[in-house]
């Protein structure tokens, strides 16, 4: 028998080694679990609320109303008493309800308000909506029932398309019935970015709502 070489039986024994372990690699590997990724769970968020700089509705303040809550910091309330003239007190009312009291945002270095409304009793969403269907340009709205201060309100998010600037204001509402009439808050603003920064402050009506 021919004598087998030194070099050939080296290479021999190394080739045999990388099979084994190739193998034995893939054996490991199909026998291992497959890796399943876990799905994110959404962080609910907590709308932000404006620091209070008082209240308003209750004995005492600036609008005397069937609810009572706090406006933010720098915000200056002002009651709306009806003109005498009753063709401009037509501008003071919008579908069923009148505006009797405004909480302006200039000192807080916005442009915008909060406008509490007053409407004979009735259900809130159907009011709510008169009262946005109303507004001339108001498209897009949305009804949401929810709570504000512990209290059953709806609420509104809708647009206002303003003709002379061609273009949409964001705007939204909420209504709360009580035993005096049914009640509508407002956040307007001059644009978009204006609403948006002054939605704290409504949040805080929201918050702090109750009945008077």
């Amino acid at each position: 028998m021919p004598e087998r070489s030194p070099l050939l039986a080296t290479v021999a024994v190394a080739a045999l080694g990388l099979l084994l372990t190739g193998c034995g690699g893939t054996e490991q590997e199909a026998a291992a679990p497959p890796t399943k990724a876990t799905p994110a769970t959404p962080t609910p968020t907590t709308p932000a609320v404006a620091a209070a700089g008082g209240s308003l509705g209750g004995p005492g303040t600036a609008c005397s109303l069937p609810v009572s809550f706090s406006f933010a910091e720098d915000w200056k309330p002002k009651a709306v008493s009806p003109p005498a003239d009753p063709d401009f007190a037509e501008l003071l009312r919008q579908g069923p309800a009148t505006v009797v009291c405004e909480v302006n945002a200039k000192g807080a270095g916005h442009i915008g308000f909060l406008r509490v409304w007053t409407a004979p009793k009735g259900p809130a969403k159907a009011t709510l909506t008169a009262f946005v269907k109303a507004e001339k340009g108001s498209k897009g709205l949305a009804l949401t029932d929810t709570t504000a201060g512990g209290l059953p309100v709806v609420e509104a998010r809708y647009s206002v398309h303003v003709e002379l600037l061609d273009e949409d204001k964001e705007k939204r509402s909420f209504a709360v019935e009580t035993a005096k009439g049914t009640v509508v808050v407002e956040l307007g603003g001059l644009d978009p970015e204006e609403h948006r920064a002054m939605i704290p402050a409504y949040e805080l009506a929201k918050s702090t709502l109750k009945l008077s």
